[in-house]
């Protein structure tokens, strides 16, 4: 018998769910509009500031993992807490709660102690703000060679990390941060004030 996630060592759930990268899937798009309209009657419209789907999922030809990334931002004058306990009871499970400066959630839907279901999510939440995955992915999206260096440098820390998410992760900042900086400089304050 499986044992449940929460019962499992860090190694155990890196085994169960290894870095896996795939073509780009049409599907991502859709998968993100079904759970942005599920998460809008979860939370309440008045919540929210503004909602994305970003990562490599949300960049068209890109190889990525197969799970979408949703940042959602919600107004500083929003109980966190409250949210935090009904994205649980709705089939979000909590991966990490940080505080530091301010409250930054991470879900995610779609892991099974039997391994990665057919959709899978990770949930951003976080006050609104101007953050830099918005501007690496709009980036991205305008300068297909970078998309397609960016996926070169995915497939070759793969199988370096392929059970060790943190190191993967961490191999890419430098690549993420420079593409980020340029970003900004091209795009401005282009997030600083925009709800949508």
């Amino acid at each position: 018998m499986a044992k449940e996630l929460s019962e499992m060592s860090l190694e155990e759930l890196w085994q169960l769910f290894p870095i896996i990268l795939k073509e780009h899937n049409p599907e991502y798009s859709s998968w993100y509009l079904e759970e942005k309209e599920c998460l809008v009657h979860i939370v309440g419209k008045n919540n929210i500031a503004r909602i994305n789907h970003i990562g490599s999922t949300s960049v068209k030809g890109l190889i990525a993992k197969p799970t979408v990334d949703i940042l959602l931002e919600v107004n500083n004058d929003c109980e966190v807490e409250a949210l935090k306990e009904k994205l649980s009871n709705s089939g979000w499970i909590l991966m990490s709660f940080s505080n530091d400066p301010e409250p930054t959630m991470v879900f995610n839907k779609g892991y099974t102690k039997y391994g990665f279901a057919e959709k899978v999510f990770h949930l951003h939440l976080r006050y609104f703000n101007d953050w830099n995955e918005l501007y690496f992915r709009d980036y991205l999206r305008l300068n297909k060679e970078v998309a397609d260096e960016y996926g070169r440098l995915k497939m070759f820390l793969k199988d370096k990390y392929e059970h060790n998410r943190d190191g993967y992760t961490e191999a890419k900042t430098e690549f993420i941060m420079k593409y980020t900086k340029a970003a900004r400089e091209e795009f401005g304050d282009k997030y600083k004030g925009e709800k949508v």
